[in-house]
């Protein structure tokens, strides 16, 4: 039988024989990536994601599951005096076909990564979020009945709920910030049965998000010239980047990489300080000074990563560079702004880093970055919590432990070796 796909070390340029494997067995300081044997995007009738089934890693489609959609709004376009303005929505808005339950496009990560474990073996995933990634990961656990490790911050244990009761969710609450959680999920996906959800370096996490531009380029019949997106971590925008070279090798959709335009949350911009150095490493006293103070200002806490994929090779550094990219710090007042511009003119309420991304495109659109006749992709990375209120009954998924970041955490690992014991 030949393979569907193998991964490849950016790095070293070499094939990695073992797909299951997060990083480069050489040990390059790289991301692995994927390489399909189809070189040509054949469309399949799943719906959703699925429907580009032929370029993500797994083998058979995660069903039910939503996808991007790709839609102009002329109020929006007229507004920003921009004739190919396309919108890519990953939400919930039934009047455009938008139908993620979770309100995010952290759902096309947490699909493909849950069935690809499930073809690679079977193991529980132990995924570390600010929020939406956890929420997406427990919809589906719910929808699906399979089981997941879940580690948030504790601010953001609102943020956890799903449209069915969960059954096999074993949450952890962390009294710090992501990157606390970060490391307490390194605890938990040692323990026998579990194995780390990766981050970035999880090609079903970064395939499943390059839906987004894969949608757009067939939708439009193209690859944008500017593509718009607010990072946290940057694995989207790698994700866009990574289709995109995809898309060039299939060769109906052109033959230029769109222009990254990526967002930070002022007063955390660690990203946009680098960049603007055009330095590879990100140096926390230069970039990110009094970082827990900044984090609790921003307006969108989702794209505060300490420590995100940017210095790593086919990380984030490397697709700017690639795209000739921008970044751009976004105040509060211009993303509360851009949220009203996005509501009065789309008609949606979307997701704070939605309207980050927003505000930097207005940005681009008043110093003359980009041209009214381009061909512009906004990502609107979430958003219709107000509708999913509506329609459907949310039900909150509860902390099976609060740990501070400095708490011994043996008895954290018993605990779940005990839980694995009935759901695993």
């Amino acid at each position: 039988m030949i393979p569907k796909y193998r991964i490849r070390c950016v790095g070293g340029n070499e094939i990695v024989e073992d797909i299951s494997l997060l990083s480069c067995p050489k040990g390059h300081n790289s991301l692995v990536r994927t390489e399909y044997c189809c070189r040509k995007l054949h469309l399949t009738p799943h719906p959703g994601i699925y429907r580009y089934l032929a370029w993500l890693p797994v083998i058979a489609p995660l069903l039910p599951s939503g996808g991007p959609v790709t839609f102009t709004s002329d109020e929006l376009s007229r507004e920003l005096g921009l004739t190919h303005l396309s919108i890519s929505f990953s939400g919930y808005f039934p009047e455009r076909e938008a139908h993620l339950t979770t309100g995010s496009f952290k759902e096309f990560e947490a699909s493909p990564t849950m069935q690809r474990l499930q073809e690679l073996g079977g193991k529980i995933p132990v995924i570390a979020s600010a929020g939406n990634t956890g929420r997406a990961f427990a919809e589906l656990s719910a929808r699906c009945r399979r089981p997941v490790v879940i580690v948030i911050p504790k601010k953001a244990v609102p943020r956890l709920w799903t449209t069915e009761p969960a059954q096999a969710i074993f949450l952890v609450a962390v009294k710090g910030d992501y990157s606390d959680a970060i490391a307490m999920s390194n605890t938990l996906a040692a323990v026998p049965g579990c194995v780390p959800e990766g981050g970035a370096k999880n090609v079903a996490r970064r395939d499943g998000m390059g839906t987004v531009m894969l949608d757009a380029a067939v939708t439009t019949g193209r690859i944008p010239d500017h593509y718009f997106q607010a990072v946290g971590s940057g694995t989207g925008a790698i994700a866009a980047w990574e289709a995109a070279m995809r898309l060039i090798g299939d060769g109906s959709y052109g033959n230029r990489l769109p222009c990254l335009h990526l967002a930070q949350n002022e007063p955390f911009t660690p990203m946009v300080s680098a960049w603007a150095a055009r330095r590879r490493e990100i140096i926390p006293e230069v970039d990110m000074p009094d970082a827990i103070h900044c984090i609790g200002k921003v307006m969108s806490d989702v794209l505060t990563n300490r420590n995100p994929p940017y210095s790593i090779q086919g990380g984030l550094f490397d697709a700017l560079q690639a795209t000739q990219g921008h970044m751009y710090g976004v105040p509060n007042v211009a993303g509360t702004e851009a949220e009203k511009l996005i509501r009065d003119t789309v008609g949606i309420d979307p997701d704070p880093a939605a309207a980050i991304a927003t505000a930097a495109l207005v940005e681009a659109v008043e110093r003359d970055i980009i041209g009214p006749d381009d061909h512009i992709l906004l990502n609107l990375t979430g958003g219709g919590y107000e509708r999913i209120r509506e329609d459907f009954t949310l039900h909150t998924v509860s902390p099976s432990a609060i740990m501070r970041p400095d708490e011994p955490r043996e008895a954290l690992a018993a605990q779940l070796t005990e839980w694995i014991r009935h759901h695993g």
